[in-house]
């Protein structure tokens, strides 16, 4: 199912259940292009990071191309001090909507939200809780990622020749770790023998400790590395191709990414777990404009939403033998139709 499917099955099934936001819909504001939605995409990073980040602001963008939408993207960065004064700035600016991601901003959501009735705020990748009343104005946007993770995990086990594999995460909590959970089922149901060595940097963003973390695994015989650390995982990733053996990206398309840049970088990430931030924020807005979005509720989307998934592109046609394809296309159908269930960390 694709995404397009989305704004049928997911939102619109939200905007049902919250009533249809009652008064929503019947004053939706009409935006045009001389009266665009105003948005800011508040990053507590920058961007750049092939990955988490890129792939909100390239959903966005998209926004801003096909909708009337204008956006102003705020890189707050690294420094933790700096995230809750950039999202208050924004906020009291005056945009129709905010965006922020992740658990390390929904507190801080939470407190501007009543504070500004007439704003609304997207949050993706974690979810206040609603039952407290506080966020009538907020739509949460959540990722079961392990339900792709496990496709991957079943190909990674099927190509290693030593039967280890590398998994390096930023920190441990539901939406990172979920990954893993997926990545770890999918690898022992190809390869019941197989071996999972982890690591947990601390970070998103020290790259020189994911490429230490990377440099141990393969030391210990780790011929496939999946890093689900952001920033830091591009260490890994440059661990992996300076010893010629293969990598999983994540949350975006990594491979097709780095191919403008580094081909060699390329050349070893024979498929990516996409968490598709960015064409659920395109559509989130694409339903604010249409008046049909439910704020004030949190919509948990998976691998039948067309929300994850992995990257088949050339570098997975070329180092992926055709029959372990054909296992992982039977894998996704049964996912699809329910028929398996991933375990999962997201709740």
């Amino acid at each position: 199912m694709s995404l397009q499917l989305l704004s049928r099955r997911a939102f619109a099934g939200l905007a049902l259940a919250a009533g249809l936001m009652t008064s929503a819909a019947a004053i939706a504001q009409e935006y045009t292009e001389d009266n665009p939605l105003s948005v800011a995409l508040v990053l507590h990073g920058t961007l750049g990071d092939k990955s988490f980040f890129d792939s909100a602001a390239a959903g966005v963008e998209r926004a801003v191309a096909e909708l009337p939408v204008e956006v102003k993207i705020i890189e707050a960065g690294y420094d933790r001090s700096r995230w809750q004064p950039a999202l208050a700035d924004a906020t009291d600016t005056g945009y129709d909507v905010v965006i922020v991601g992740t658990f390390d901003m929904t507190g801080f959501v939470v407190e501007l939200a009543p504070e500004y009735p007439d704003t609304k705020f997207i949050v993706f990748d974690d979810t206040p809780d609603f039952s407290t009343g506080c966020c009538a104005n907020v739509l949460a946007l959540q990722y079961q990622t392990s339900s792709a993770g496990y496709l991957a995990g079943y190909a990674a086990a099927k190509l290693s020749t030593s039967g280890i594999l590398g998994t390096i995460i930023g920190m441990e909590f539901p939406t990172v770790t979920d990954f893993k959970v997926g990545f770890d089922e999918g690898a022992k149901a190809a390869n019941p023998d197989v071996q999972i060595l982890n690591a947990v940097a601390g970070t998103f963003s020290d790259p020189a400790k994911g490429k230490e973390m990377a440099l141990a695994q393969l030391a210990q015989g780790a011929d496939v590395i999946f890093p689900i650390a952001g920033g830091t995982g591009i260490g890994a990733l440059q661990a992996v191709r300076d010893a010629g053996k293969l990598a999983v990206g994540v949350d975006s398309d990594q491979a097709t990414i780095f191919a403008a840049t580094d081909q060699a970088q390329a050349d070893v990430i024979f498929t990516s777990v996409e968490k598709k931030v960015g064409d659920s924020l395109f559509l989130a807005l694409q339903q604010t404009i249409d008046g049909a979005a439910a704020y004030g509720s949190s919509v948990l989307l998976g691998l039948p939403e067309g929300a994850v998934g992995i990257s088949k592109n050339a570098y997975y046609e070329k180092l992926v033998p055709a029959e372990v394809r054909t296992e992982v296309d039977a894998l996704e159908a049964e996912i699809n139709a329910g028929t398996l269930v991933p375990a999962t960390d997201m709740k």
